[in-house]
């Protein structure tokens, strides 16, 4: 399976659903505004498969941080463009997201921050994670995202994914 096809696959539906439910300021200066449309943008490419689009909004220095149990294949950092698409792929073998919703976004100037629920299924252990809690800090620079710091559960994560 190709990675346009594993990416499409386990976040396709799940992150679609934040195009319908993303949250905005009442008013925004325009920089603030930009990076919050730049980073729903981004998570609406993620969660369509459009990778042209993804690869438009990412900055070829772009960092993809995950925090959380080091056991598990997805988490650490991870920088430049290419190797993040590598990365996503492993995500994509690993963890099928079932939900994805966001209950409150943020931002201020160049920062986007975005808080949700998630549930999930690792394909390792074909075990459900159960709902747990997801933050992600966002960096904008020049329109494309120059940061994406995710936080999650990881231990309910990581109680699925080893069984």
């Amino acid at each position: 399976m190709n990675r346009r096809t594993l990416i499409t696959t386990s976040l396709g539906a799940s992150l679609a659903i934040i195009l319908g439910t993303h949250a905005g300021a009442q008013e925004m200066d325009e920089q603030t505004q930009a990076s919050f449309d730049t980073v729903m943008a981004f998570m609406g490419a993620m969660g369509s498969g459009d990778m042209e689009t993804m690869s438009s909004l990412m900055a070829d220095d772009m960092v993809w941080h995950n925090e959380g149990d080091e056991s598990l294949p997805w988490i650490g950092e991870t920088r430049g463009k290419e190797n993040i698409f590598e990365f996503l792929g492993i995500f994509s073998e690993n963890l099928q997201t079932t939900k994805w919703e966001n209950t409150d976004a943020f931002a201020s100037g160049d920062t986007v921050a975005v808080f949700g629920v998630m549930n999930a299924i690792t394909t390792r252990s074909g075990k459900e994670t159960g709902d747990f809690s997801f933050a992600l800090r966002a960096k904008v620079r020049d329109g494309q995202v120059v940061l994406w710091h995710w936080f999650e559960d990881s231990f309910a994560v990581s109680q699925a994914y080893h069984g």
